[in-house]
């Protein structure tokens, strides 16, 4: 008896890069006051308070703002940020560097883990 030989193949993240905007006309973040400035801008205020709230700012390497992804939201105690997405959003979109936020419904001013 001959056995078949079968090829495994690997499922991989397709990437493509399609700009449709001029970059010097987004915003440029150099500080974390003017990346405050753009996430309040894209928050849902209305639960910011009800809702922990996971988002990504995406930069080119100039720190313009490639776009902002809202990755998850949780309850009042957390959500979750799976790095899987969070690094295919990155390639995806061609960014050099990430801002990571999140809120904290409960008021509590401490890190998260």
């Amino acid at each position: 008896m001959v056995q078949e030989q079968t090829s495994l193949r690997v499922a991989e993240v397709e990437v493509s890069y399609k700009s449709n905007y001029n970059i010097t006309e987004r915003p440029k973040i150099n500080s974390s006051r003017d990346a405050y400035r753009i996430l309040i801008q894209h928050w849902h205020l209305e639960r910011i308070e009800l809702l922990e709230e996971f988002k990504v700012i995406l930069l080119n390497t100039c720190n313009r703002v490639l776009g902002i992804v809202d990755i998850s939201v949780g309850g009042v105690q957390g959500t979750l940020a799976d790095p899987k997405i969070i690094f295919s959003v990155a390639l995806k979109t061609n960014s050099s560097k990430l801002i990571l936020a999140h809120n904290h419904p409960s008021g509590n001013l401490n890190s998260s883990d």
